[in-house]
């Protein structure tokens, strides 16, 4: 008999998060360790609703797909007071109530809250399925985080079979996916897409553009930019994004119009951002306030030496700390730098 993981792997999916991990290589390994499950709803990333969107309207099948992958403690989490972890509630769903802070919905944040520490992102030495352990040593159980579009796909692979799923996207990005647009259109909103649709097709099934386009916002603080240019002949794919060192990631578009100085929404996302950490390692704690200082430099006109030294600061930013929270803040300014210096800021007052 065929096995959930053997299908899975058929059909090609991919986490729908936003890591685009393999998801039958994690399904193995929560099998091989007895891995309880965690169902991440979230919507964890700036923009993202997808996965409240499926709680509200496919929560049977998310619980039906959970079923399959363990046989241990299934919960769901989702942000307090949200109307994702009132839907569950509601149906008497195993929940875990999260804070409302960018890095509480990382994967080992996660399970240290679900098991009474306090949800911030673990030093992992190994894959959290495979077990871990707290600052203090504390061992915690072995557990799989999936974010809810992705047991959802699992449901469907196990209904319709690979082949469907494969029906949809590129041979190298298979299956359907599920997209937020906000801002910017007629009908912001989650859409269904998949890889290979063209970036101004996901505009037009979200009502089109309602002003002039300046540039895309993809991915939240993961992501990055995608000049309006660009966005006009673009593929929606890892393939397709490549070439401007950006990923679907959590599958968010933001438009940014051409009246919009885009350093202001840069310094808001950084401000926020810096409130954010865990306070736990010197990249988030001192690197994330000192760029907001350096982007709040050139959003006050600074195109010359703040610029520079952000982009000095960036390389001391990545590839540090617990979590890769800081990783994505320097990716994500990066990509404001490439996109948003040179011909687009000299036409500026």
């Amino acid at each position: 008999m065929t096995t959930v993981s053997e299908l899975v792997a058929a059909a090609g999916l991919t986490g729908r998060g936003g890591a685009e991990f393999p998801t039958a290589v994690k399904i193995d390994a929560a099998r091989r360790h007895d891995a309880e499950l965690i169902v991440n709803a979230c919507d964890g990333e700036l923009d993202a609703r997808k996965d409240g969107w499926v709680v509200a309207r496919f929560l049977p099948r998310v619980l039906e797909g959970a079923r399959h992958l363990t046989r241990q403690r299934i919960r769901v989490a989702a942000h307090r007071d949200s109307e994702t972890l009132a839907t569950l509630q509601a149906a008497g769903v195993d929940t875990l109530a999260v804070p409302r802070r960018y890095v509480s919905s990382e994967e080992s944040a996660l399970t240290q809250l679900a098991h009474g520490g306090a949800a911030r992102p673990l030093m992992r030495f190994e894959p959290i399925v495979a077990g871990s352990r707290t600052r203090t040593g504390r061992r915690l159980p072995p557990t799989l985080v999936l974010n809810a579009e992705t047991v959802w796909r699992i449901q469907q692979i196990i209904e319709f079979g690979p082949g469907w799923f494969r029906s949809y996207g590129t041979p190298d990005e298979p299956g359907p996916r599920l997209i937020t647009v906000v801002d910017g259109v007629g009908a912001p909103g989650v859409y269904p897409g998949e890889a290979g649709l063209p970036v101004t097709e996901i505009l037009y099934r979200a009502g089109g553009l309602v002003s002039p386009m300046r540039a895309l916002w993809i991915g939240g603080l993961g992501g990055g930019f995608l000049s309006g240019t660009s966005a006009r002949r673009a593929a929606w794919s890892r393939a397709g994004l490549a070439p401007y060192g950006l990923r679907p990631g959590a599958g968010t578009i933001r438009v940014l119009g051409t009246q919009c100085d885009p350093w202001e929404e840069i310094l808001r996302a950084v401000t926020y951002a810096a409130g954010e950490s865990a306070g736990q390692c010197g990249p988030c704690m001192f690197g994330l306030p000192a760029v907001r200082d350096d982007v709040a430099a050139v959003a006050a006109g600074d195109r010359g030496e703040a610029l520079d030294r952000l982009a000095h600061r960036l390389g001391q930013l990545a590839g540090r700390g617990a979590c890769r929270f800081p990783d994505g803040i320097a990716g994500f300014l990066g990509s404001a730098l490439r996109t948003f210096t040179e011909e687009e800021t000299r036409s500026w007052p």
